[in-house]
Parts: structure tokens; sequence; C-alpha cells
């Protein structure tokens, strides 16, 4: 089975390993000249680490983590420090937190060279499995060289402003704006955290802690901002927002360069797809479900679509399901310069519904997998948002409200909802 994934990022990499290691010739597409992580951090919890279980990727996952964190006094305080809610040592599970430069490192190592082409764009047009794929010429940089391939299926991994999700969803899926920013960093150096770790709330502010395995420290600021706010230099504004916090907040926001402090919008979708594949085309990761990250599971779900594509798509990986591909190598203009033209069964109509020639294995495997990831993961995006608008409240006598009611939640209840989210395990072939 010939696979293209665009989009090298969490999702897209991890896919494709479990896909080629599956015994698929897979191709990564990333606009980018280099795959970049960025300087930040990443909770992986009891799901997240049963899809890199499933992927083969958990033995060196855990080489780069470690358990302590599930140690850590974790959950919600005021800004001086006081307890809000704690949760329950118990209801956490299986917890680790990596930098997400070794986690695609990870990634990236896992796959066979030449796997992964960067500065190239793969744009589909419609869901018969064609892409159209621009580079830059090996004899020339300022000019791109424009051909046609074919492929069995199509991975659409582009995040939030994905172009793929567009071909599959047939409109466009606006971004929406959350109405608060977050700044991210790690810090340069160990910070002792004395083992409490978890989330500081104010009034429309909040502050993350989340300890890395040797000792340095990932670190978020959240505050409410119009979504094109300027600020001049973003870690003197960090410093002041959070000023009189409680420590150690100054002392990592002071442990971190200001070079490596970085600003994100932070958005989902305007609203919910309502299919997550068309034809050869299929979504996962953010260009599917982009959600907040007030649950901590952006990069766990994107792991667990990963995961469950691999699964249900292993059976069919070398059966060449009357795929309408050109042969391996070789570009649609290749095939009908020779006569040879789409293979049968091909519908030449780029807007085709969702099952127009895919065999009835990979549209069964298909529809299995949106009707296994679309509910849970809509779902879980639904109540990230939810938890970010209570968190985010400006209004001191709302924020005092609320802190008053999460003082008040039982301990069983923290654990059955932490669980609802984290209980997950790949299906079966």
């Amino acid at each position: 089975m010939k696979i293209a994934v665009i989009g090298a990022g969490i999702g897209g990499l991890s896919t494709a390993v479990g896909l080629q290691r599956a015994g698929a010739e897979v191709t990564v597409f990333e606009r980018a000249p280099e795959v970049r992580a960025g300087g930040s951090g990443l909770s992986i919890f009891a799901n997240g680490l049963a899809a890199l279980e499933s992927l083969g990727l958990r033995e060196a996952f855990d080489a780069v983590t470690d358990s302590s964190v599930e140690g850590f006094a974790a959950g919600q305080r005021r800004a001086d420090g006081h307890w809000i809610a704690q949760v329950p040592d118990d209801s956490v599970g299986a917890l680790r937190i990596v930098d997400r430069a070794d986690l695609h490192r990870i990634l990236l190592d896992a796959l066979a060279p030449g796997t992964v082409r960067t500065g190239t764009e793969a744009t589909a047009t419609g869901t018969d499995g064609t892409l159209t794929i621009r580079a830059r010429s090996a004899d020339d940089s300022s000019t791109m060289e424009s051909k046609a391939e074919r492929f069995d299926l199509i991975i659409g991994a582009d995040g939030l402003h994905s172009r793929v999700r567009t071909v599959v969803d047939g409109e466009p899926v606006a971004p929406r704006y959350s109405g608060y920013s977050a700044w991210r960093g790690i810090t340069s150096v160990p910070v002792d955290l004395s083992g409490e770790a978890g989330e500081s709330v104010g009034h429309g502010r909040r502050f993350g802690i989340a300890p890395l395995a040797d000792g340095r420290v990932y670190w978020f600021a959240v505050a409410n901002m119009p979504q094109n706010a300027v600020f001049a230099d973003e870690k003197a504004t960090i410093e002041q927002m959070f000023t009189g916090w409680h420590s150690p907040i100054a002392e990592l926001i002071a442990a971190t360069p200001a070079e490596e402090v970085r600003r994100t919008a932070i958005s989902d979708l305007s609203r919910r797809l309502r299919h997550y594949h068309s034809g050869r085309v299929v979504l996962l990761g953010d260009a599917a479900h982009a959600m907040t990250p007030n649950l901590g599971q952006g990069g766990g779900q994107a792991l667990e679509d990963a995961a469950t594509l691999t699964v249900l798509l292993t059976s069919l990986i070398g059966k060449s399901p009357g795929s309408g591909t050109s042969r391996p190598g070789r570009t649609e203009e290749q095939d009908s310069a020779e006569g040879e033209g789409p293979r049968t069964g091909v519908n030449p109509d780029h807007n085709a519904g969702p099952g127009a020639s895919v065999p009835p294995d990979l549209a069964a495997a298909l529809g299995r997998y949106d009707s296994l990831r679309r509910p849970r993961t809509q779902s879980i995006a639904q109540k990230s948002r939810l938890m970010g608008q209570v968190f985010q409240l400006e209004s001191p006598m709302l924020a005092r409200l609320r802190n008053a009611a999460f003082s008040t939640i039982p301990p069983r209840i923290i654990a059955a909802q932490a669980a609802s989210v984290q209980k997950w395990s790949p299906p079966t072939a």
C-alpha cells in the first residue's frame, strides 16, 4: 500500500512510523524546510502511552522520560499557592512529560531515511488519491517543480490550518480563537519544584508547571487577550503579568532564555466535522479535531489516531487493494504517457463521495476509524474548551465562586473525570 502523509507533526510522524513498520510504502510531505518541534513540553497520559506501546515506540519514549512526575502533587492552586483542588494520586495513572524535541527525534529516528520530504508542498484537490506535489528544483532553489502522483491513501495531518480538511469535509472549517493565548518555555537549568506541579489560576490568567526527566521544567503561562496582541518583549510581559504569584513561578521564567519563550494563540475548530474521511483521504490530529490544551490531550489524541489507523490498516497493507495509484515511484503523467491510465475502479471525479473508487476493505477500515475516533475526540475537544472558559474567568467574583466550587468536588468525581479521558486501548484488528 502506497501512503502519503501530509504534515510532519506528532500525529503525522507517529502514523508514518506505525504504517511503515507494518510494511506500507510511506512518504511524509512537510512544507517547512525542516522538521522543528518548538521549545515546549508535552504531557502524555496513560492513553497516549498505550498508543505509543501499540506503535512500538514505548521503549524509546521511556528512555527520555521518567515516572517521577506521577508522585508530584497536582491540581489547581490560587496565585498565592494555596491549593484549590488536588487530583487524587490514583486518578492520574501513568503520566510522562516529554520535551517535544525529544519526541520528534524519536519519531524521525524510527523512520527509514528519505521518508520525510521537507520543503515540499503536497496538495489534494479531490478524494481519489491524487496529490499535486511541488518542491524546489535540485539545481535551482528558486524554481518549484510540480508533478501529480497517486496514492492508495492520503493522510491529512496538516494541523489546525489544514488544507486537506476542506477536501474531506466539503467546505472550509475555520479555526476559532479561544480568547486567550499561551506562552510556553523550558528552563535551561533544573529547578526544584518541591514535589508540586499542576496549574495555578487567577483572574483571566493561569500558570502551569510540569517537570522533565532531567530536572528542567516545562511551563506555560496563559492570559486573556486579543488574538492579534503584540508585545515588545514577550518574556518581560510574562514577568510583569505574574509578579507576586507563588514560588517558583518567577524562578521558572527567569531560568528560561528570552529567545526560547514563544506565544501561541489558542484555537480549536469552529464546528465539528461531519466525518474524518472521504474517498481515499483521511484526517487525524489537529486537522481532524484541533482542541484547546486544557486537558493536556492534543498530543495524546493524535497518538491514539495514529495507533488506531495503523491497527485498522495493517491487514490491508500488501494487498494492493485495487488502489488506483500509479506504479511505485511513477507519476500519473508517466502512466498516461504509456497508455496505462488510471487503474480499474478509479473515479476521475475529484469531488467524489466518501466511498467512490475505494475498495470495500479500505472503505470499511476508514469507516471504522471514523466511528472510533470522531465521537471520542470531539467530546474531549468540547470538554477542553469548557475547562478553558472556566479557568480563564476574568471577573474576580466569578473566579472566587469557581475556586469555591472546585474545592467542594469529591475526589472520586475528579478521579472519574480523569479516567473517562485517560482510559483507552487500541482496537483489535
